[in-house]
């Protein structure tokens, strides 16, 4: 998604080094190897170890500039350093799924495919999604639906969980959240409770906070952050962190003299977000609600 885009706004020098935070089926991965000459360096991260098995297949032509780690992007700093890739000229994070684990139904992502309540992004994780629902109390099912699905009827969904245990598979818990919200709509009424127990699986968000201030700290001068977001608590995260870094003071409007000493550590690229155009929505209609935001070291 926004595969041009996102290759056009981050690349800046064809001799440069380049992360890959979210490898998945390798798509910008190629891209950023296309677009960078033989000199240059890409680094590829993904917790799946299925994608960097695939991607390491698919990029075997470049496997003398390629450098793939089977890690999660909240360890980046460290990453770079243990392969002696710092200061880098640009760094992407596509967050969320790829098709190929959606479209998997072994990896419990999908409501429209049963299978085991998985949604593991690395299966080395202790705490799968069915983990999740079926020891979590009402209260804290709740609270999961509530803050990372923004599920209006979070309530009403973890009732009806807890009184079904045990929910062991895809198909079932889509089931039980149609009989709560029922089907009205394109949008599956499932939709924002996956999203949430997947958030929660892989701690999404909090990897999200660690990882941008370390790639602000990787980036030489001039070197670019391009993020795509696909829901409002990423797209949110992100635009509030690149507008904090993007200002000289951060002190309450009306205060004299600059007490908190921030300076700024990015510009942004773009002040908007970049859309998918409608080609793109119409080709691909999982595009719609991406969200592309890029910032530049200074």
């Amino acid at each position: 998604m926004l595969l041009s885009e996102c290759v056009d706004s981050l690349v800046t020098d064809g001799d440069g080094c380049y992360i890959d935070c979210t490898v998945g089926t390798g798509g910008h991965t190629a891209r950023l190897l296309d677009r960078t000459s033989p000199r240059g360096q890409v680094l590829g991260i993904d917790a799946d170890p299925d994608a960097i098995r695939v991607a390491g297949q698919r990029l075997e032509p470049y496997a003398h500039r390629l450098h793939l780690v089977n890690d999660s992007f909240g360890r980046l700093e460290a990453i770079c350093r243990e392969h002696g890739l710092a200061p880098v000229d640009g760094i992407l994070l596509d967050l969320g799924l790829s098709s190929a684990q959606l479209a998997d139904p072994g990896r419990g992502f999908s409501f429209t495919q049963d299978g085991p309540l998985d949604m593991r992004f690395a299966p080395k994780q202790s705490r799968s999604a069915a983990d999740i629902v079926n020891t979590s109390s009402e209260a804290e099912l709740a609270s999961i639906l509530r803050r990372y699905g923004e599920e209006r009827f979070s309530s009403a969904i973890a009732r009806r969980i807890v009184a079904a245990r045990p929910v062991e598979t895809t198909g079932q818990l889509a089931q039980i959240i149609e009989q709560v919200r029922g089907r009205r709509g394109r949008i599956h009424p499932a939709t924002r409770t996956f999203q949430a127990l997947r958030i929660a699986v892989n701690g999404e968000l909090d990897n999200l906070e660690m990882a941008l201030p370390q790639a602000v700290n990787l980036l030489r001068p001039g070197g670019r952050l391009a993020v795509m977001s696909y829901h409002s608590l990423e797209d949110r995260l992100v635009k509030t962190f690149f507008s904090r870094e993007s200002k000289d003071c951060l002190c309450p409007p009306g205060v004299p003299v600059c007490a908190c000493g921030h300076r700024a550590t990015v510009k942004l690229v773009v002040r908007k977000p970049i859309t998918p155009s409608l080609p793109e929505r119409r080709a691909n209609p999982r595009s719609r609600s991406a969200r592309l935001r890029v910032a530049e070291r200074l």
